[in-house]
């Protein structure tokens, strides 16, 4: 055989082996279709985060057909999503103030976990204990699981990455469309919960919302390591990254319990940089917030790694989001007042209680905090949740109606856990009785949060 003829066969039979072969299940892609679908439910929760994941399980608990939709792609918010997994605050002056569905969770993430419950027959004076070594730490991924695990079990069905963009009501029923990765649902229902935090569901059904000039900074949590704070030298290192090294995401785990005077770490556990102005009401505006937050955090490990101890310094963990404190809030039947918090004012409808102090962030300049006096602890009424103008709309969290200064300690977690099942039990009465929740009997209301483990304020 000559050469040529030889080489020519090998190519011929190179080609045949190394040829791609069409797979039997290929097929021509269809084009990207939207699905369209209708959704018919008793309660339409807005927001899946601190406040909606308790809203949602207290409403399927209560018999509603619910309906949870989350632009995220988990539960929690600001306790998983935001990284401030350090809820609270559940007990004041030696005794619980708030419990019921938002306490289950935080209590079944610290036995899963096996951490440690602050003792909380230690009153905190704020001088030598802190308010906030009453909160509870938590697993915050181990916390997501657990809230997605309840609200299955109460039958919610959960939407992720689904925003409402429009919301309109006709003889007493709201029809809201939403928009998702390849989704637009056109959903029916009795009673809307805006849980956004921006009273994001509130603004598209046209109720006016308040809102500051000027707002507080959000924070970029994050998690450092890869040295030895002990062994530092601080004086070859500017005072002001003094506080950040030491404060280095301290867990239980960490701390002997002989050691610390309330089982809990001696600094807050978690780091951050603030972003000035975040602000998560528009995807534009959420987006611009976690870049800034990105952006300072990187420029602050480059320059924590050039000092002497630190050039190993590493970041062990980031959020994927900026937790933002202070957007838009709604004009309700009753504006909750600074004088009110301050002074424990109880109503008629209160229907949980929140305590915390006045906490104003201002932009890394300062905070201004204004702690409740001994035994003085503030309640939430129900018409606070309510927004002027409304019929069959509740909110729950940061955006209920408020001023600044009451704002700034009642958009904390237990808080906000305590307006969700409020809300909700609100809404399942509203359903039930065929009224607006402004209208459902108070003291009903009121023995069904007991029902469920909720802890009402008596006037």
């Amino acid at each position: 055989m000559k050469r040529r003829e030889m080489i020519a066969r090998m190519g011929a039979l190179s080609v045949g082996l190394t040829a791609p072969q069409l797979s039997k299940g290929e097929r021509l892609a269809s084009p990207y279709r939207v699905q369209k679908q209708k959704i018919e439910t008793d309660i339409l929760i807005v927001g899946g985060g601190t406040a909606g994941v308790v809203a949602a399980i207290q409403a399927g608990r209560a018999g509603a057909k619910t309906t949870l939709i989350e632009s995220g792609s988990q539960l929690g918010g600001t306790t998983t999503t935001g990284g401030v997994s350090f809820p609270g605050i559940f007990h004041a002056w030696g005794k619980q103030i708030i419990g019921g569905i938002g306490w289950e969770l935080v209590l079944e993430a610290v036995e899963l976990n096996d951490d440690i419950l602050p003792n909380f027959s230690i009153i905190p004076n704020n001088d030598t204990i802190r308010h906030w070594r009453h909160q509870v730490t938590v697993n915050k991924s181990l916390y997501a699981l657990l809230a997605e695990e309840k609200c299955r079990e109460a039958g919610v069905a959960i939407h992720y990455y689904e925003t409402p963009t429009s919301i309109k009501q006709n003889k007493g029923k709201w029809t809201v469309e939403t928009v998702g990765k390849g989704i637009a649902n056109e959903i029916s229902c009795n009673q809307i919960i805006d849980c956004s935090g921006n009273a994001a569901a509130a603004s598209i059904a046209g109720f006016p919302l308040l809102r500051e000039a000027d707002t507080q900074p959000g924070s970029f949590i994050f998690r450092i390591g890869g040295y030895d704070f002990e062994s530092l030298d601080l004086s070859q290192i500017p005072k002001e990254y003094h506080s950040r090294l030491r404060q280095n995401m301290l867990i239980n785990e960490d701390v002997k319990v002989e050691s610390s005077v309330n089982n809990f770490p001696p600094t807050v556990p978690y780091n951050y940089v603030y972003v000035p102005g975040a602000d998560s009401s528009t995807a534009e505006l959420h987006t611009k917030a976690n870049i800034e937050g990105r952006a300072s955090l990187l420029e602050l490990i480059r320059t924590l790694r050039k000092f002497p101890g630190c050039e190993k310094l590493k970041l062990m963990d980031a959020q994927t989001e900026t937790a933002v404190r202070e957007t838009f809030r709604i004009d309700g039947l009753y504006k909750i007042s600074h004088e009110d918090y301050v002074s424990g004012r109880v109503f008629d409808d209160s229907l949980s209680y929140s305590f915390y102090p006045i906490d104003l962030h201002r932009d890394g300049e300062s905070i201004y905090q204004e702690f409740l006096k001994e035994d003085v602890v503030a309640t939430i009424p129900l018409r606070a949740l309510i927004p002027k103008g409304s019929q069959n709309f509740l909110v729950a969290g940061r955006c209920l109606s408020s001023d600044r200064l009451a704002n700034s300690a009642l958009r904390v977690q237990a808080s906000c856990m305590g307006m969700g099942q409020a809300a909700a039990a609100a809404a399942v009465l509203a359903i039930k009785h065929k009224v607006t929740p402004a209208q459902v009997p108070l003291d009903e209301l009121k023995a069904l949060l007991k029902e469920h483990g909720g802890i009402v304020p008596e006037v």
